[in-house]
């Protein structure tokens, strides 16, 4: 999609309901995709910024961190049990002798990566239903939509509480879709209500005109229309992802041992946290921040991506005068 800017149209979308530019950079007729207008927006909300640059960071250090350190989670220093941190272990050691900064960056890696691929695949189901449902109708939508509404009523953490003695030690993979299977519902309903006014728009009927199967017109034509929000629910998902299964591994449920998460961290030294604080602080520091950093970049993608926020157009409104005088 391209978005061309002339004089008489440079005040874009929300200019012309605040009087003012949505951006200077471009010149007089000169052509911006809309994936350039969506990033200058990103990159002026500095909390966006910052949570990128905070996630970033904290998936390179769950990876790379463990290569730097001379500690693996599973070995033990037998000459230093429950000692606070200091240069030879840098977050202390356990009751055990284990390094706490390898145990927390498995744990991080553990619950980052199950974070990540519960969003992927939660994000996915949810497009190809909620799609399927509202282009289809009939038989199609009130079978989907009967799935979704009989798992909205589920309670989830019962329902995986009641399953995780069935893959206990068992690939942690499991894990992964039982959390994805309870987070994709409200999304497809979305996807479906979006999917009923997409399907009646001009360029979708050229596709069923010129004979275009029904699994191309919403690969191509309908789902790509939705980008933005499968986007920022896709990133929302992430942070919920990580704290349902910090939940499951807090009450036992989730990663099993000897395998470690942020969660199984917390859980087994939460009666700890007033004795050795170095025990629990640093595990629960990491969860906080990675779902507050994953937060800011989540509304910083809804904010650039309508430009109908009302947050844009009052940062818009301030960057116009700060510009006059």
């Amino acid at each position: 999609m391209t978005v061309i800017l002339n004089e008489g149209d440079a005040a874009g979308t929300t200019g012309a309901a605040s009087g003012g530019p949505v951006d200077a950079a471009p010149e007089p007729g000169k052509a911006m995709t809309r994936g350039r207008l969506v990033l200058i927006r990103f990159m002026r909300n500095k909390l966006a910024l910052v949570g990128l640059v905070v996630i970033i960071g904290m998936y390179l250090m769950a990876f790379v961190g463990p290569l730097l350190s001379k500690w693996s989670y599973d070995t033990q220093d037998y000459t230093a049990f429950l000692e606070p941190p200091y240069s030879e272990h840098i977050f202390g050691t356990d009751k055990i002798g284990t390094d706490m900064f390898a145990l927390t960056m498995r744990g991080l890696q553990k619950s980052l990566i199950i974070g990540l691929l519960v969003a992927l695949i939660s994000t996915t189901v949810a497009a190809i239903v909620g799609a399927a449902a509202g282009y289809f109708l009939g038989v199609a939508d009130k079978a989907l939509m009967w799935v979704v509404d009989l798992l909205l009523v589920l309670p989830s953490f019962l329902i995986i509480a009641i399953l995780s003695p069935w893959f206990r030690g068992k690939s942690w993979f499991l894990l992964v879709l039982m959390l994805a299977a309870f987070q994709w519902m409200i999304t497809a309903r979305i996807v479906r209500g979006m999917t009923l006014t997409l399907k009646e728009r001009e360029f979708v009927k050229a596709a069923k005109f010129m004979g275009q199967p029904a699994r191309k017109i919403i690969a191509k034509h309908i789902v790509p229309n939705m980008a933005s929000l499968l986007i920022i629910d896709a990133t929302i998902n992430v942070g919920s992802a990580v704290l349902a299964e910090t939940g499951l591994s807090y009450f036992g449920f989730g990663v099993q041992s000897p395998d470690v998460s942020l969660g199984t961290l917390i859980g087994g030294n939460a009666e700890s946290a007033t004795t050795f604080p170095w025990l629990f602080l640093f595990p629960a520091g990491f969860l906080v921040v990675f779902v507050l950093a994953v937060n800011w970049v989540g509304d910083g993608l809804r904010d650039a991506l309508d430009p109908t926020s009302t947050r844009v157009r009052r940062k818009e409104k301030k960057d116009t005068k700060e510009k006059a005088a």
